[in-house]
C-alpha cells in the first residue's frame, strides 16, 4: 500500500476533478438523487475531499477517511478554507479494509470512490466492502466506484507507449484475465485493479447490498478538448452535459466509461 500512498502524495487529485469536471457532475447528479434528506455520511477513500466538501455544503455531517496522510491534511485545509469545518465529525487516516475507529451502523450513507481501484487481491476487496457494510445503517445507501477492465484494454490499445507494460498483446491478455495493472514506469498510476462490469453487481450483492444503479461516471471522456470547444462555442455545452448525465445509466454505454459508479442499499 505504500506505493499507492506515495503516488497520491504527489498527484493532484483535486485538480484532476477540476480538469475532468464531467465525472464529478455525473456522479453528483446520482449521488444527490439517492441521498437521504439529511444525516451522517462517511466519505471513505475521500482523497482531498472534493465530494465531502459538496456534501458539507448541502448540510450533511461528514466523516472523512483516506489512507494518504497528505490528502487528509489537504481535506482539513479545504474545510477550513471553505468555512465548512463545523460540518465535519473528523478526518481520519484509515485503510478502507480496517475502519475499526468507526462504529457499526454509524452512517446514513457511505461513499467509497477510490479504494476499490487499488485492492488487487480478492480478500482485500472483500474486507473493504464488508467494512463499508458494517459502518452503514440498515437501508443506508452506498456509492462505490470501480474501474472498467474492458475500457482500460482499449485505452492501452490506443496509447500503448503510455500504458506499459500493456504495450503488447501477451501482457494485455494477462490483464484481461487478472484485472491487475502495475505500470512499468516509476511514478505512474499503479497497483490498480479493474473489474469486469458484469461482476460488479453480483460482487456487491454477495456482501449484503441491494443494487439500485450502475452508471458510467465519465462516458463524456470520449469527447476530446476539440469536441468540447466546438459545443461550447455553439452555446450547447450544457445540453451535451445534460445528455451525458441522462445516458450515464444506459447499459450499452458503460463499456466506454473508465470509471463506474455502483449505487446500492444495505439490506
Amino acid at each position: 500500500m505504500s506505493h499507492i500512498v506515495n503516488y497520491y502524495s504527489q498527484f493532484d487529485e483535486w485538480g484532476r476533478l477540476d480538469r475532468e469536471p464531467i465525472e464529478f457532475l455525473v456522479n453528483w447528479e446520482y449521488i444527490k438523487k439517492y441521498l437521504p434528506e439529511s444525516g451522517f455520511i462517511l466519505d471513505n477513500g475521500a482523497g482531498p475531499g472534493k465530494y465531502a466538501m459538496r456534501l458539507a455544503q448541502e448540510g450533511y455531517y461528514i466523516t472523512l477517511a483516506d489512507v494518504t496522510p497528505k490528502l487528509v491534511n489537504v481535506a482539513k485545509e479545504k474545510a477550513l478554507e471553505l468555512k465548512l469545518d463545523k460540518q465535519f465529525d473528523g478526518f481520519y487516516e484509515l485503510d478502507a479494509r480496517n475502519l475499526s475507529s468507526l462504529e457499526d451502523g454509524q452512517f446514513d450513507a457511505t461513499l467509497m470512490l477510490g479504494p476499490m481501484y487499488h485492492l488487487q487481491d480478492q480478500k482485500s476487496r472483500l474486507q473493504a466492502v464488508q467494512e463499508l457494510n458494517r459502518v452503514t445503517k440498515k437501508d443506508g445507501v452506498v456509492f462505490v466506484a470501480f474501474m472498467s477492465r474492458i475500457r482500460h484494454i482499449f485505452t492501452s490499445l490506443l496509447n500503448p507507449e503510455h500504458w506499459k507494460p500493456n504495450d503488447n498483446m501477451d501482457t494485455i491478455q494477462t490483464f484481461l484475465e487478472t484485472g491487475c495493472f502495475n505500470h512499468a514506469d516509476d511514478g505512474r498510476f499503479t497497483g490498480a485493479y479493474y473489474f469486469n462490469m458484469e461482476d460488479i453487481k453480483p460482487f456487491m450483492e454477495s456482501q449484503g447490498f441491494e443494487s439500485l444503479e450502475l452508471l458510467g461516471s465519465n462516458v463524456g471522456a470520449v469527447l476530446n478538448q476539440e469536441s468540447w470547444d466546438y459545443w461550447k462555442n455553439k452555446g450547447e455545452e450544457e445540453r451535451v452535459t445534460k445528455f451525458i448525465i441522462e445516458k450515464a445509466t444506459d447499459s450499452s454505454l458503460l463499456g466506454i466509461s473508465t470509471h463506474l459508479l455502483y449505487i446500492g442499499r444495505k439490506i
